[in-house]
């Protein structure tokens, strides 16, 4: 039986295209839902997310979604991959909006500075690489030279390095993906990224 995948709606802005990209998968059952019921019967759960994390967390909470999620992570132990936005609400906290996450991920999400605004500008806009920094199933048949899509001015910094999945170069050095066992993020949009964006939901199809 197809596994059932639910991308958690929460009022952000890429759901859609986030469900688009795996349903040309055609290996899954993919539904956008913010229905308690729907989300706790799922296999496995995609948090989206582009935008402010203190009204994306304000949005779960009025959704009561907060400990369904919990439910669905810490309980039951089911995977969850976090893109962008998504990813950032795993930590404690964030600067943006001073306030609390998920704390699936312990660490916390600060504004990214750069000493060359020039050439570094804020938000992190365009194509860069991942360094790995351990094997990991997520990024299997991922190139160290493959390129994926970023947009964001926040970063995670995660307090145990060993949830440190990737890091990427953008003048400094940032935590670009997360890996807490069964908990997983990532700071760019896979559904973005072309065939290795692609890959990387394959490998999570697969987790």
């Amino acid at each position: 039986m197809s596994q059932e995948i639910v991308i958690v709606d929460y009022q952000t802005g890429n759901m859609n295209s986030v469900a688009k990209v795996l349903q040309r998968l055609n290996t899954v059952h993919v539904s956008v839902s913010n229905d308690a019921g729907k989300i706790r019967s799922a296999d496995k759960l995609i948090l989206p997310g582009v935008g402010h994390f203190g009204k994306a967390m304000e949005a779960l909470t009025q959704l009561g979604l907060v400990e369904t999620l919990n439910n669905h992570v810490l309980i039951q132990k089911k995977p969850v991959l976090g893109i962008c936005l998504g990813m950032q609400l795993m930590a404690t906290s964030s600067e943006e909006g001073n306030c609390a996450g998920l704390n699936w991920v312990p660490g916390h999400v600060k504004r990214m500075q750069t000493t060359n605004s020039l050439r570094y500008k804020i938000p992190h806009t365009g194509w860069n690489t991942l360094k790995q920094q351990y094997q990991s199933p997520i990024l299997e048949l991922i190139a160290p030279d493959d390129e994926f899509y970023f947009v964001h001015a926040y970063h995670f910094e995660v307090e145990n390095a060993a949830h440190a999945l990737c890091s990427t170069c953008y003048e400094h050095e940032f935590v670009s993906g997360v890996e807490n066992e069964h908990i997983i993020g990532v700071q760019f949009h896979p559904e973005k990224s072309h065939d290795q964006g692609l890959q990387l939901f394959r490998n999570f199809i697969n987790l």
